[in-house]
């Protein structure tokens, strides 16, 4: 028995060569042969894309898939510390939802969880998770974002201007006081324990950020462990403002 919320089918390592067009990563597995792996993210990767690392990359066998390999993790080795960093940008949200339904989580008092719920103005943006208490009739809802932005024992989001993260950051806003909203952050490293904005990279998140929490925006930065066999909930990352 082990504490992942969710194991790995096994993974093949390998040495990162290059990433390029956003999608795409040539890799070379200790067989040595050079393989192009799917690269499913689509952000600028900081400081988690650096030739010559190891990674571990899934196969599958669809035959409606054009590469057999995804990259799912990278290695990383600072100030002699190893740490494996979760490249997989599906990943978070079903990890997110095993954790929910295990209620590691620290958010009470819901029965029902429903995923991409239309919320917001017309209806017409999702919400990662919608959870349901119906005995007292109220809601929480939760936005989930991945980060890899690692700065010592400091993570940040976002490493780009995201006008889609300052969106959901205004929707979530717009639900208060009247609703729970939840800005979940999926630390997709286990090195990190503390999290702040990333202003330097968007100013204007970190803004939204902040007001929205003088409003009454929950924060939860949640620290997550990515090894070669599994992901594990380490708890929560002290919030820098």
């Amino acid at each position: 028995m082990t504490d992942f919320l969710y194991c790995y089918p096994p993974l093949y390592p390998g040495t990162l060569l290059k990433r390029y067009k956003r999608f795409f990563a040539d890799i070379e597995l200790l067989s040595g042969e050079v393989v192009t792996a799917h690269c499913p993210n689509t952000g600028p990767m900081t400081s988690i894309s650096t030739p010559g690392s190891l990674v571990q990359v899934s196969q599958t066998d669809k035959a409606d898939r054009k590469l057999r390999y995804t990259w799912e993790m990278i290695q990383l080795q600072e100030e002699g510390i190893t740490t494996w960093v979760g490249v997989n940008t599906a990943m978070p949200n079903r990890i997110v939802k095993l954790a929910l339904e295990q209620h590691v989580i620290p958010l009470e008092r819901y029965d029902q969880i429903r995923s991409e719920v239309p919320y917001g103005k017309d209806k017409k943006s999702r919400v990662d998770f919608l959870l349901a208490d119906e005995e007292n009739a109220s809601e929480i809802y939760v936005e989930v974002k991945s980060t890899t932005w690692g700065q010592g024992d400091l993570v940040l989001f976002p490493d780009t201007v995201t006008t889609r993260g300052q969106k959901h950051l205004r929707e979530l806003t717009d639900l208060l006081p009247g609703a729970r909203a939840v800005m979940l952050y999926f630390i997709n490293r286990g090195d990190c324990t503390y999290f702040a904005p990333g202003d330097s990279a968007d100013p204007v998140y970190g803004q939204l950020l902040r007001e929205a929490i003088g409003q009454g925006l929950e924060v939860l930065p949640c620290r997550f462990e990515i090894t070669p066999e599994g992901i594990r909930y380490l708890g929560l990352a002290a919030l820098q403002l």
